[in-house]
């Protein structure tokens, strides 16, 4: 009797080993095919922009007032990211990577939660803004952390005709005599720097190139080519000519990078 109870105990016991040793064969034959097929993450979601391709927005249109142009307009916020407009209430995110403020809505800034001239105060963004005397196809290197401003309205008016700032984005003719005849209809006209024309003097205006950290910390380099509506030489710019409608070329890469490519 005992010799029978222990006999099946033991055809038990093998029983279960050998179904155990076939069940953890067949897994261990099959985790690395698992393993191989799971999909590799990134931090870029099927619609946001990829890294590393040229992205163009045509007639970007922003509030303006020619009879009140002094008068402050609400700011705009712009995802690179998303290639859109985001509304107001989307200022503490970082759903957003410049904004368009000041003078007819003119100037750019970067999304930053640290500075207290930002719309993004209080939220995540680590953005800024800076612009560099190059085209865009010249800009290859990245700036270091310092040169990057994080208030708001920071681009706008370039040195080069009136009420400039520094380096700016657009030349802002007053007179119509720095880039135009100084006829009426060449006054009061603002050209893009993103493209090099020819000034009245006979002169080629040199290309600017803005440089920005977005809210999360990757990079871009924006191609400024126009604020009027469906028009992007400089000899069509006329003071009447509708505005403001941005048109412009950018680009992103990703944060830690040391160059800008485009692939």
């Amino acid at each position: 009797m005992n010799t029978m109870i222990t006999s099946t105990r033991l055809f038990k016991r093998l029983s279960f080993c050998l179904i155990t040793i076939v069940f953890f064969t067949a897994c261990k034959k099959d985790d690395p095919v698992i393993a191989e097929e799971k999909p590799v993450t990134t931090n870029r979601s099927i619609d946001m922009v990829p890294y590393y391709k040229v992205q163009r927005v045509e007639n970007f249109q922003v509030e303006t007032d020619d009879t009140n142009p002094t008068a402050p307009k609400p700011e705009v916020l712009f995802s690179l990211d998303f290639k859109k407009a985001q509304p107001a209430t989307f200022g503490k995110t970082s759903f957003w990577d410049i904004s368009f403020s000041g003078l007819y809505n003119s100037f750019i800034g970067g999304n930053n939660g640290v500075n207290t001239n930002n719309a993004g105060l209080g939220g995540p963004g680590i953005g800024g803004v800076t612009i560099v005397a190059k085209s865009f196809e010249e800009v290859s290197a990245i700036p270091s952390a310092a040169d990057f401003k994080t208030a708001k309205g920071l681009i706008g008016t370039d040195d080069l005709g009136a009420f400039g700032e520094g380096l700016g984005w657009y030349l802002y003719d007053f007179g119509g005599i720095v880039v135009g005849d100084g006829s009426y209809d060449k006054q009061h006209v603002a050209y893009a720097l993103g493209n090099t024309f020819t000034m009245a003097n006979g002169q080629k205006t040199p290309a600017r190139t803005i440089i920005v950290r977005t809210a999360k910390g990757d990079f871009a380099k924006i191609k400024m080519i126009s604020c009027y509506k469906d028009v992007l030489t400089a000899d069509k710019m006329m003071r009447n000519t509708p505005h403001m409608f941005f048109t412009f070329e950018y680009v992103i890469v990703p944060a830690g990078s040391t160059k800008f490519e485009i692939k």
